[in-house]
């Protein structure tokens, strides 16, 4: 499955779920994850979403550290089956 799919699976099983699924550009600092997804009770999480069996780059990984230390959930999701487990994740916080 094409990333764009996974992706549009993402957004559409999260609404479902409750929540929203945002699109996150970040200007001047590269590396952030691709979305955002928000739900009741303040709950969010971001989601680096890749290719089947793709890696996120090195400025990724260290981005995903950042927010780690901040103390939010950072997720790669390269498979479509990863989808459930991360909603169910995010909503048991």
């Amino acid at each position: 499955m094409r990333e764009t799919l996974i992706e549009q699976k993402l957004v559409k099983d999260t609404k479902a779920a409750g929540g929203i699924a945002l699109k996150f550009t970040s200007p001047g600092f590269d590396g952030m994850p691709d979305r955002v997804l928000l739900f009741p009770d303040g709950r969010l999480c971001f989601v680096e979403v890749k290719a089947p069996g793709k890696k996120p780059r090195p400025l990724q990984l260290a981005r995903h550290k950042l927010l780690r230390r901040l103390g939010f959930k950072v997720y790669v999701l390269d498979a479509a089956e990863q989808i459930g487990g991360i909603l169910d994740d995010i909503q048991a916080t």
